[in-house]
């Protein structure tokens, strides 16, 4: 579904189209069942099969950003490995870093 929204949709949005078309990478990978990307996105990551696939080089914390959120174990092997690369999470809101994550499912 969200394929379908993304590739139909969002790519012939007014204001966001054109952008989406040009940057957006679509890479779906799902851990339960037969799919064309199969296993956590952070195996596909650390294996370096994620940029083979999408023909880009590694993560670089010189010119690479992100943005995680997900499950509260998923956010901690994220940044874990985001870490282990050189990554530094943004501190708080407002303050910049080479990551940021969803804090709702954290900070409680």
């Amino acid at each position: 579904a969200y394929g379908e929204y993304i590739k139909n949709e969002l790519t012939q949005d007014e204001y966001l189209g054109e952008i989406i078309r040009e940057k957006l990478i679509y890479y779906p990978t799902v851990t339960r069942e037969a799919f064309k990307h199969t296993g956590r996105l952070t195996t596909a990551i650390e294996s370096g099969q994620l940029f083979k696939d999408i023909g880009l080089p590694p993560l670089d914390p010189a010119v690479d950003r992100a943005m995680i959120c997900g499950s509260p174990s998923m956010l901690n092997e994220t940044s874990e490995m985001l870490d282990a690369k050189g990554f530094k999470v943004s501190p708080s809101l407002g303050q910049l870093g080479d990551y940021v994550f969803e804090r709702a499912f954290v900070e409680k």
